[in-house]
């Protein structure tokens, strides 16, 4: 054996004189905050009317729903007064809808589960409102697929 001791070395950074992020990259990203910030206060200053808010329309017909949660993907769907209108063990897009209400009335400390609002418009909108935070989900923007899961709870 020899008498020689290990010393582990600490690596050493090769360049230490050059930066680590070039400055064309930091002017670019400055710049496109400067841009963004410009754009935002030109359309805040002129008035110029907001983009994809959906526009309004008479309200065909209205229901007030609860969404209960069971776990990653079940849900069941309450009428007002308690009445079970679908025990869907893969509830599929009415569990992210569930699970996106709950994680914003999370937000708002909203105590117990009030009940939603699902809301079919003359113009084709179908709309989950909750009146307790100002929350909601256009519908159908998520496909047909998706909005007919919520339209078949308006018939039940």
């Amino acid at each position: 054996m020899s008498d020689q001791t290990y010393t582990p070395r600490a690596p050493q950074l090769r360049n230490t004189d050059r930066e680590m992020i070039p400055k064309v990259l930091v002017r670019a990203m400055f710049a496109l905050a400067m841009a963004s910030l410009v754009i935002v206060s030109f359309g805040v200053y002129t008035d110029r009317p907001h983009v994809g808010v959906p526009h309004e329309a008479e309200v065909l017909q209205s229901r007030q729903i609860m969404l209960e949660g069971g776990g990653a993907k079940a849900v069941k769907v309450l009428a007002a007064d308690g009445t079970v209108l679908a025990d869907l063990a893969h509830g599929g897009f009415i569990t992210v809808i569930q699970n996106a209400m709950a994680h914003e009335r999370g937000k708002n400390r909203v105590a117990g589960n009030p009940p939603v609002e699902l809301v079919a418009y003359a113009n084709g909108r179908l709309a989950v409102h909750d009146p307790e935070t100002g929350w909601s989900a256009e519908l159908g923007n998520f496909g047909q697929d998706n909005k007919a899961a919520f339209e078949r709870l308006l018939t039940n």
